[in-house]
């Protein structure tokens, strides 16, 4: 596939799969005619080939490529891919410092006692014991004793009498600031006590503003491009992040982070698409998985240990929020989006892009092999305006078996963001050091990422989703009936490593699930639900309030729940992706819920002079990379993702 262009005809990968290559000479296999898979339909699609000379009935005027048929040629992953790949790692600590920070801007010592001002002459244990109620064996967070503390000085009475009467706090809160070594924007707006929701409530305020900010970026990169897409939200980032350590009550601190939402996953996103363009089905596994395993654990590895030794929140906002102002120097070294270029008539600014890549591997790709190319996206593009117009999201609830998909999968996905930020924010609540508790938490997505890389195609999706979404919800469960502190966070962790691994399945099962048609759209409306579940996610860690248990059995039961309606869904492994409406409402009929790919039966092909040809790498690419990449929202709204499978079918008798 590398070198001169052959004369083929190449299927993208998202959709029949195929690879087509034609011999050099008049005989041997060009004079046979082809069977080509046409997803779920059952007749045989033939291309027709023969001797010079002879008539045929259907050939094709010129090769059709497409992005994916070229990038082999001019480097799957040479040197610019690599350089995209690096360039990953500021914005993968974008999103994890943008997504994390809050944590440790609203952290509370889970020792707090009423203020009274009368007894900050003694010590700490002398004010509590004068002037706090015990509850449950501990000090009370909330009330103090209603006396005259001057007059019980006086008396020299060093031990309260527990039938004073009591009253809520009056003079504000004094923190033990041991365990968390700074002052954040809750303890110092004491929002304890009647206002300890505050913090729960900001953080779903940032998630509606990511669900504001996808909307409104997505519009911006279908608009100007996904480079000026990438800067505007990641400057809303900057600005908002850095406003925030100017917030002096909860409604403009709930407003900036509001704004930072705008940013969350688009900061990052956007990048992720543009890198993924541009390497090859062969790699593009890797770099999607590898580039969060790496960066992203890394940042937010990192980010507590920021925290812990600033000690400072106001400079902590600063800290994680200025970096973001790197993304002006993007155009300089990260090209626009071929595909976007492509899909608003810029054809020969898509094929400029793809030769400085060629120029820069070191690469010799004919300038025919790019007059293919373009006359092919010029054609896909204009058959693909006219399909849009046709579907949309609600067309995926109008046929009954289709219906039920999408309804599963919006539960499925719904119920692992939940069970994800549910883990990510619960770790203050496991009995341990959060510092070193969050850290390793997130550690974990090392270790996950990298097994879904190696079993993801050889396990299928369905088990694998419903395996590790059952073992993050057996794990959460028995967190609850052991000791809180080490068994306890060991256990409520392994229940965050398995939700990493639901997490990343999720994000491409939707879109290897839905038909082509409406893969974009059908997508992205179901990650946009996954946000409206993350808002609800704080709120169950809010439980902890009233049982360290609660968190755990919500997110464990969920887990399971989510697990088993995973097994209702049809496997994709070694499936041609659903491509019509039709196609879809078809697709998974007679799979049993039993089908397990690692153990199928690999049947052997039919000897015949009718020969079925696949490419098993474009196989590949499309159940992990492709896929992957259009499961992520950017992608989801680049019209060349949504054409039609008649904009490739040239060669259909």
């Amino acid at each position: 596939m590398e070198g001169q262009a052959k004369q083929a005809y190449f299927v993208n990968e998202a959709y029949n799969h195929e690879e087509q290559p034609h011999g050099t000479g008049g005989g041997g296999m060009d004079n046979l005619p082809r069977r080509r898979s046409g997803g779920n339909n059952k007749e045989l699609q033939l291309d027709v080939t023969g001797k010079k000379g002879q008539e045929l009935t259907a050939t094709p005027t010129a090769p059709t490529l497409d992005f994916d048929d070229i990038l082999p040629l001019i480097g799957e992953f040479g040197r610019y891919q690599k350089i995209l790949f690096l360039c990953m790692i500021p914005f993968s600590f974008f999103v994890a410092f943008v997504y994390f920070s809050q944590i440790f801007l609203t952290l509370i010592p889970e020792q707090h006692w009423c203020h009274v001002p009368e007894l900050d002459g003694l010590d700490v244990e002398a004010r509590l014991a004068l002037s706090i109620p015990m509850m449950n064996g501990e000090y009370n967070n909330c009330y103090m004793y209603d006396v005259n503390y001057t007059e019980v000085l006086a008396q020299g009475t060093v031990m309260a009498d527990p039938k004073w009467p009591r009253v809520k706090c009056r003079n504000g809160w004094s923190y033990n600031f041991t365990e968390i070594p700074y002052s954040t924007i809750a303890t110092e707006q004491n929002w304890v006590c009647d206002d300890a929701a505050l913090p729960t409530y900001a953080q779903s305020i940032f998630f509606l503003g990511a669900i504001v900010g996808g909307l409104l970026f997505g519009w911006v990169a279908d608009r100007f491009g996904r480079v000026p897409a990438l800067i505007c939200c990641n400057l809303m980032g900057l600005i908002a992040g850095v406003a925030t350590a100017f917030a002096n009550n909860f409604w403009q601190f709930a407003t900036m982070r509001f704004f930072v939402g705008f940013a969350f996953d688009n900061c990052f996103t956007m990048m992720y698409i543009l890198v993924l363009e541009y390497v090859g089905p062969k790699y593009r596994t890797f770099v999607a998985n590898m580039s969060i395993a790496i960066f992203f654990t890394a940042a937010a590895c990192l980010l507590p240990w920021i925290a812990y030794f600033v000690a400072d929140w106001k400079l902590l906002t600063i800290i994680t929020s200025a970096p973001l102002l790197l993304v002006v120097l993007t155009p300089f070294i990260v090209p626009e989006s071929a595909r976007w270029l492509v899909s608003q008539g810029q054809v020969e600014k898509a094929i400029s892009i793809l030769k400085k890549l060629q120029r820069r591997n070191g690469r010799l790709v004919s300038e025919q092999t790019y007059q293919h190319f373009g006359d092919s996206c010029r054609r896909l593009r204009d058959q693909e305006q006219e399909q849009n117009a046709s579907y949309s999201v609600l067309d995926l609830f109008k046929s009954p078996r289709l219906r039920r998909t999408t309804l599963l999968l919006i539960v499925i996905w719904m119920a692992i963001s939940l069970v994800f930020d549910g883990h990510v924010r619960n770790v203050g609540s496991l009995g341990l050091d959060i510092f070193f508790t969050f850290t390793v938490a997130c550690f974990t997505e090392l270790p996950a990422d990298t097994l879904l890389t190696v079993t993801l195609d050889r396990f299928g999706r369905r088990w694998l989703a419903c395996g590790s979404m059952m073992a993050s919800g057996i794990f959460s469960l028995l967190a609850t009936v052991v000791p809180v502190g080490v068994y306890s966070a060991t256990l409520a962790i392994m229940g965050r490593f398995f939700v990493n691994i639901s997490y990343n399945i999720g994000l491409q099962y939707a879109a290897e699930i839905l038909p082509t048609v409406v893969r974009a759209q059908g997508v992205a409306f179901i990650h946009i639900m996954g946000y409206v579940a993350s808002i609800i996610a704080p709120f169950v860690v809010y439980l902890a309030n009233i049982s360290t248990a609660l968190p755990l059995i919500i997110l464990g039961l969920l887990g399971i729940i989510g697990g088993l309606l995973s097994l209702l869904l049809p496997e994709t492994l070694h499936h041609d992706l659903p491509q019509t409406l039709s196609d879809g409402e078809e697709f998974g009929r007679g799979q049993s819920i039993w089908d397990f790919p690692c153990l199928a039966k690999k049947l052997d092909e039919e000897k015949t002079d009718v020969e079925e040809v696949r490419s098993k790498a474009f196989v590949r690419g499309t159940q992990t990379g492709a896929s992957l990449t259009a499961s992520t929202r950017g992608e989801f709204r680049s019209s060349m993702l949504r054409r039609s499978v008649q904009s490739r079918n040239n060669t259909k008798l």
